[in-house]
């Protein structure tokens, strides 16, 4: 082979050699992925202090409603909430001493006093349902003959049968001890048992011992199917049952959470909230449980 021969030769090798390493450096570059930037998240920024206290009653607890409403707001605000549910008189005594956030309760006779010795700040209407006095089917006092609730005390008083009360200072037990003083009864003896225990309880015993008691509906639905009690007497306009949210006030007590509690109120009556509220329930029990009522009237409800 003649040198002009191998020279053609070896500078095809070459240029070969040259083409293989462009293909070579262009693959791999081909194959480094292409940088891509954070997604943005929109997590909600956890507050300063995310512990709130909120003093409630056992019927937003026993209905289930707080197990909707609760994990909403956490879920909302970043917030984490203990919930102490108590009779209303209990939560508005921990509203007195600054030993709670903001209140979820349902006296408006006795809230008022908070809110008229400025403890109890932003103030605000959430929701009703009512109360119904529930008994045996075979209603030995006859409850279902009478007309008012307070008629129905009477005939229960009148009769043999047992009364069993919460005797909590609940806003149930508020309710109650009126209605026997419209009646012009101071009831005693063993046929009136005050136990001094939440709804639920208070409705298993009545049940065990076929007696009657007044109970908020939310709870009487949410625990029927457990209890041998009968509505034997609702519908009454004097039997509503309002529930008010309010913040317990930083300037009387500053450990108070201010934040937080201003995050609840708000949070009770923002639109989304109350369409919850006026949804729950039906699903299980075909009828809604409460009913919402944020920018209302008191003297509206029920209309």
């Amino acid at each position: 082979m003649n040198k002009k021969i191998r020279f053609k030769l070896s500078l095809r090798f070459a240029v070969l050699a040259i083409a293989l390493m462009v293909i070579v450096v262009g693959c791999g570059k081909a194959a480094t992925p292409a940088t891509t930037p954070a997604p943005q998240t929109s997590e909600t920024p956890k507050p300063a202090n995310p512990d709130l206290i909120l003093a409630t009653t056992t019927s937003t607890q026993d209905s289930g409603l707080l197990g909707v409403l609760i994990p909403a707001f956490e879920k909302k605000t970043g917030y984490k909430v203990k919930t102490i549910a108590v009779g209303t008189g209990a939560a508005l005594a921990m509203g007195e001493k600054g030993e709670a956030d903001v209140l979820l309760v349902h006296a408006p006779a006795s809230e008022k006093k908070l809110v008229d010795n400025k403890t109890g700040i932003n103030y605000q209407l959430v929701m009703h349902n009512d109360f119904i006095i529930v008994g045996p089917a075979t209603d030995p006092a006859k409850v279902k003959d009478t007309k008012t609730a307070v008629d129905a005390l009477r005939a229960i008083y009148a009769s043999p049968s047992i009364f069993v009360s919460r005797g909590d200072k609940s806003g149930t037990d508020i309710m109650e001890k009126a209605l026997w003083t419209k009646a012009n009864i101071k009831p005693t003896g063993s046929k009136y048992q005050e136990i001094g225990q939440g709804m639920g309880q208070t409705l298993t015993m009545a049940s065990d011992k076929e007696a009657y008691t007044l109970t908020d509906r939310a709870t009487y639905l949410a625990t029927k199917k457990n209890l041998k009690l009968d509505i034997l007497l609702q519908g009454e306009a004097a039997l509503l049952n309002i529930y008010h949210v309010m913040q317990v006030n930083p300037e009387k007590f500053p450990k108070v959470n201010a934040a937080g509690a201003k995050a609840f109120d708000d949070f009770m009556v923002d639109a989304d909230t109350q369409k919850l509220i006026g949804s729950f329930g039906k699903d299980k029990f075909g009828q809604a449980l409460f009913f919402p009522d944020a920018g209302k009237k008191m003297e509206d409800l029920g209309k």
